[in-house]
């Protein structure tokens, strides 16, 4: 995967800076041509000659050295990958906000390849709102994020921040670069939890953060799919891709009802309320009229109609969120359903589902389960599309091996 990739490493002023040296090592020895670029504040921890004798070319650290006048395009337009590890909130919060304060940031906005950021930092700075907020904007940009690790930070402070293992850093270089195997596909994913109106201020809801299928939608992004995203949430999405805003059940199956039939993929994380109030009050309930008789009738189910109605070469996945049973009821309902696939996860366990950044499933389809254990909802978002394309691929060699009768 990465024989004969161009890949600009990036480096920027942490304590994590002294890591950088395994992956640039791991990538060379992967056939990679590696040009590493220095911030000023990584020279500070790690010496450039260390860089320059490892990479396979000598170490860049500012935008005014060498004959070449324009580096950071020449470098950015040149990248089959850019790479930055570490990468400290200053080099977030500058690529993220297009401020080309030096040679790295100039190169990340100059480039049109993939980027990968592994952020390194101490907890608090990890969990600080406005970091937070870069790397979510980052990630609506496409941009891969390999998100730190929990252990020793320098110090001697135990929390989340540590720059992620080289391994899982050179997984991340490999899935940038990996073929767009969604190209040109039409993607339908649905996110967040529906909410039925009981009166002008009150709602029927759920827990649904929309985190997941926000996370699938901008997966399905990096690997070239036309993606329509009908959410309930405020949460960004990728510029390229369409977003339908949704409130009500009603409203998303009417949404689901224009994009659906010419989708090759629809993607049902979001959760749909099962019931609703039948009849609505247009105003405010008041306390002082003593407690009101909501009645509530069942809600259409849009999963269940998208599966009848399907076309022969569409691949539908629908989400279940349970509590007991998981694979059990995860199998009646991808049977039921006509589905091909049904996600699963068990939200009455730590770390998994609603709100959470976290999340844990079970793939279940004809053929299997695979489970994915507790990991960030990005990293669950890649395995339920890996799962999609290799259900898809083993319906093409299906139908490649089928031989029609002889007259």
């Amino acid at each position: 995967m990465l024989e004969g990739k161009r890949i600009v490493l990036g480096v920027s002023g942490g304590i994590a800076a002294y890591k950088a040296i395994e992956v640039c090592r791991r990538l060379v020895d992967a056939g990679a041509h590696v040009s590493p670029v220095m911030t000023s504040g990584a020279q500070h921890f790690v010496g450039s000659t260390t860089f320059s004798a490892l990479a396979s070319e000598p170490v860049r650290t500012s935008l005014w050295e060498g004959s070449d006048p324009i580096p950071h395009t020449t470098l950015g337009q040149g990248a089959d990958l850019v790479l930055v590890a570490p990468a400290t909130a200053r080099v977030l919060a500058a690529y993220a906000h297009g401020l080309s304060t030096d040679l790295l940031t100039n190169i990340l906005i100059a480039t049109r390849a993939p980027v990968v950021v592994c952020p390194a930092m101490h907890t608090e700075m990890w969990e600080h709102p406005a970091v937070e907020a870069n790397i979510e904007l980052l990630r609506s940009r496409g941009v891969h994020i390999v998100e730190p690790e929990a252990g020793r930070l320098a110090g001697g402070d135990i929390g989340k921040g540590r720059l992620a293992d080289p391994a899982d850093i050179m997984a991340a270089a490999e899935r940038a670069l990996a073929d767009r195997d969604l190209e040109g596909l039409n993607v339908v994913v649905t996110a967040g939890g529906t909410r039925e109106p009981i009166d002008a201020v009150r709602v029927i809801a759920n827990r649904s953060s929309g985190k997941q299928g926000h996370a699938i939608s901008e997966e399905c992004v990096r690997r070239g799919a036309n993606v329509t995203v009908v959410t309930t949430t405020e949460l960004p999405t990728s510029s390229t891709a369409d977003r339908i805003q949704v409130e009500t059940a009603a409203e998303m199956q009417s949404a689901l009802d224009s994009v659906a039939p010419a989708a090759d993929i629809v993607i049902m994380a979001a959760a749909v309320a099962d019931f609703r109030p039948k009849d609505s009050v247009e105003g405010k309930i008041k306390k002082a009229g003593g407690v009101p008789e909501v009645i509530l009738e069942p809600t259409p189910d849009l999963l269940e109609a998208i599966g009848r109605n399907r076309h022969p070469d569409q691949t539908i996945v629908g989400f279940a969120a349970e509590t007991c049973d998981l694979v059990t009821n995860a199998r009646s309902k991808l049977e039921r359903k006509c589905l091909d696939l049904v996600v699963a996860n068990d939200v009455s366990a730590e770390g998994v589902g609603f709100a959470h950044g976290t999340n844990a499933v079970t793939l279940v389809s004809a053929d299997g389960e695979q489970d994915l254990t507790l990991r960030s909802k990005t990293e669950i978002a890649v395995g339920v599309v890996d799962e999609i394309v290799r259900i898809r691929a083993s319906m093409r060699s299906v139908d490649a091996g089928r031989v029609s009768p002889s007259n």
